[in-house]
């Protein structure tokens, strides 16, 4: 009965593994919104719910070891094959992605998740036949059941954490979903060999066809390519996104990640603005009154990424202390790389690869600024958007202090930006905002004194000849880019903050409203 153990539990392990690198596998291109987190979830209960009931079924009608021993095996092959046969179809989800192919992308996505049916449903079938096998009599079905369980839930356990903290960064998706299936392959085939001897072998086949599998489809070739008149130059994954750095002719670096919807750093070796929205955050201190220059002491950066605000701040503002928040590390390495991140660079940036709301809390200095640059719709970590989160970002700015956020928007919906305006009224005495031109992005400013944006416009209009042309620039823009501020009764809390409901009605309804069209 050990080694039927060590099958239950190898099928447990298998089991969680699959489930947690599906929601990877789908995230590289459709992201890790709870939207996406719910179909993988909820399918994989409804293939294990049927493999239960089959699995019962069939054990009563076949209760031999080899019966379940070969269902190990098939459900192993078919678990090597999902990232085979996946990977095809999400190179083919990414460039429908790019090209706001809503129809193809969704086809795509519900084709992949249809993978797993097969395969979740045989390990399914595991611990119900595993309990018709071990039972020998009523009076200690119990205890064999709950044994059972108890092996599949610690392998489970072993499944969820060691792809995520081990595997997934070290070796990647595909390989990672290749290696476990590997394990529970291997574990089956040795149970059938101990049941069967050589007519085991017959499934050799497997293995093989997988390998040979693997050398067509895991070519080192990208799973999405490269922008027209880009060049892909660093391609990772890490247990939080999917990593492509791009570089076009003209010298520009682009951080992409998962989808590659929005450009989250972007780098040039003699230019340091780009008129993109990283450029507003530069004219947050202005909010004050009478404010220059030179009265911009310090910086904080909750979603730093590959450091282009960081790296802008210190053009404008000189070696002021920066402390930049990013909770991927290998976003991080990236940076460092690829982006001027690291200390020769940037001797002045202090990197603290943490959780945002975890890491500003463990910070002791006071900051002129604060910037929060980590919503990307339509995942946005809801923790940083309640009263609780600003409040605590309020006891980390100066007497003169203010708070920048990137919000999105679409043209005609503004509830993000308008209940995260009343979110931040209860914190901070005035909120103004700044619409990006040619973008779906809102700065909002709030700061800790009660402001104008009268006080705004008489400190751009003050700002000395000598001041940097790329902060004249920007501030200039930013007068024009000023919008009427509205608060919604929507107020966000840790009790209760509904941002991804709100943002995936948001993307809904752009995308059946012909919001389309406007991005291509």
């Amino acid at each position: 009965m050990a080694y039927l153990y060590l099958a239950v539990f190898t099928s447990g392990m298998t089991t969680l593994a699959v489930e947690m690198l599906a929601s990877r596998l789908l995230g590289s291109v459709f992201g890790t919104s709870n939207l996406v987190w719910a179909n993988v979830i909820g399918l994989m209960l409804l293939y294990l719910t049927v493999g239960y009931f089959v699995g019962g079924r069939w054990a009563d009608r076949s209760p031999h070891f080899s019966t379940f021993y070969r269902i190990l095996v098939w459900g192993a092959f078919l678990s090597a094959v999902i990232p085979l046969v996946a990977r095809p179809v999400l190179s083919a989800a990414a460039t429908a992605f790019s090209n706001f192919d809503g129809a193809l992308s969704i086809a795509s996505f519900a084709s992949v998740l249809v993978l797993f049916a097969i395969p979740i449903t045989l390990l399914g079938t595991v611990s119900p036949f595993a309990i018709r096998l071990t039972v020998a009599d009523a009076q200690s079905a119990g205890k064999t059941a709950g044994r059972l369980y108890a092996i599949s839930t610690l392998g489970s356990l072993v499944g969820t954490f060691l792809p995520v903290v081990i595997l997934l960064p070290e070796l990647g998706t595909f390989q990672t979903f290749l290696l476990f299936a590997g394990v529970l392959f291997l574990v089956a085939l040795i149970g059938l060999w101990r049941v069967e001897g050589t007519r085991a072998l017959r499934f050799l086949w497997m293995p093989v066809l997988i390998a040979v599998l693997s050398l067509f489809v895991l070519n080192g070739s990208p799973l999405r390519a490269a922008a027209e008149g880009a060049q892909l130059i660093y391609e990772d994954e890490s247990a939080y996104n999917y990593i492509q750095v791009q570089e076009d002719a003209a010298g520009n670096r682009y951080l992409y990640l998962n989808e590659g919807q929005g450009i989250h750093s972007q780098w040039h070796a003699t230019q340091y603005a780009y008129g993109r929205t990283w450029d507003f955050f530069l004219t947050a201190p202005y909010f004050n009154p009478d404010t220059q220059p030179d009265d911009v002491e310090s910086l904080a950066l909750i979603g730093l990424a590959a450091g282009t605000i960081a790296r802008q701040y210190t053009h404008i503002y000189g070696d002021i202390p920066i402390d930049g928040i990013e909770i991927d590390p290998a976003i991080v390495e990236a940076g460092a790389r690829y982006f001027d991140m690291n200390p020769e660079a940037m001797p002045n940036l202090n990197v603290i690869v943490e959780d945002g709301r975890y890491a500003l809390n463990q910070l002791e200095r006071r900051y002129s600024v604060i910037g929060i640059d980590a919503y990307r719709p339509p995942y946005i970590p809801w923790q940083l958007t309640t009263v609780e989160f600003f409040s605590e970002v309020r006891d980390h700015l100066l007497d003169n202090g203010v708070v920048a956020i990137n919000v999105g928007r679409t043209d005609t919906d503004r509830r993000l930006i308008d209940a995260l305006t009343a979110t931040l009224l209860q914190v901070y005495p005035t909120v103004h905002a700044m619409d990006v031109p040619y973008s779906f992005n809102t700065i909002l400013v709030a700061s800790v004194q009660p402001t104008t944006s009268e006080d705004f416009i008489r400190n751009v209009a003050l700002i000395p000849q000598d001041a940097p042309d790329d902060l004249k620039t920007t501030l200039n823009l930013a007068v024009s880019a000023l919008v009427p501020v509205t608060a919604s009764e929507t107020i966000f809390t840790d009790n209760r903050a509904p941002v991804e409901t709100m943002v995936d009605s948001m993307v809904l309804n752009f995308l059946f409203g012909g919001g389309v069209e406007q991005l291509r």
